[in-house]
């Protein structure tokens, strides 16, 4: 069906920022007397809130993170961003459809807003939004896998939940778009279909959404 609101994650759907976050945070954690692997990273962080690592390295050793793990986080990884960040092949097409079609779409991300704005800056997709249109976890009060933040997102656009589409590539983020009552479709580039097994499509070339959005 045409859809009256189509809500973009940002990291691995607008920008191919997978990779290079997972490998610091996996870093990081090693650094810090956490061994963790990228595939370890990439199976229990991707698509969440900083605030999972915090949760998980409690709840697996006991033992806080440094008190500024997310100022030396981000920082890496804006760094890393601003030097290796490149746009997910093909969004900025299926982005310029969804605007020549008259239909609205949003980013819903995990991160922070200044990791949203960083990342749609660098990559040169930033100019596809304003201001109204980025939505953070921050924004409210539990992240992915939780339905708050693409609640809260369809709301300020004005857009009953059941008339919205979800494009994510974490399973986190597709539990979230389904608790929400949202239809998902499923970015399968780094992530098992089998992990994507909730959303309503999948799909593992951008160029291939504006057809399943229709």
């Amino acid at each position: 069906m045409r859809y009256d609101l189509v809500i973009f994650d940002n990291d691995g759907v607008l920008v191919d920022s997978e990779p290079i976050s997972n490998r610091i945070l996996a870093d990081y954690l090693t650094e810090l007397g956490h061994p963790t692997s990228y595939e370890d990273s990439i199976r229990d962080y991707m698509g969440a809130a900083v605030h999972r690592v915090h949760d998980l390295v409690m709840e697996r050793s006991g033992k806080q993170l440094p008190a500024d793990f997310d100022e030396t986080f981000h920082a890496r990884v804006f760094a890393a961003f601003r030097l290796e960040l490149t746009p997910v092949p093909g969004v900025a097409d299926v982005l310029g459809k969804l605007a020549a079609d008259g239909v609205p779409f949003c980013v819903a991300s995990s991160g922070s807003h200044e990791r949203i704005r960083v990342a749609l800056r660098k990559t040169g997709l930033y100019a596809h939004f304003d201001e109204s249109r980025i939505f953070s976890s921050q924004d409210v009060g539990r992240g992915k896998p939780a339905p708050d933040l693409f609640l809260h997102a369809a709301e300020v656009m004005g857009v009953p939940p059941a008339r919205c589409a979800v494009v994510e590539d974490s399973p986190l983020g597709v539990q979230a778009a389904a608790a929400a009552g949202m239809d998902v479709f499923g970015f399968a580039a780094m992530t098992s279909a089998a992990e994507l097994a909730g959303a309503n499509a999948l799909f593992t070339d951008m160029s291939a959404l504006s057809a399943l959005l229709c």
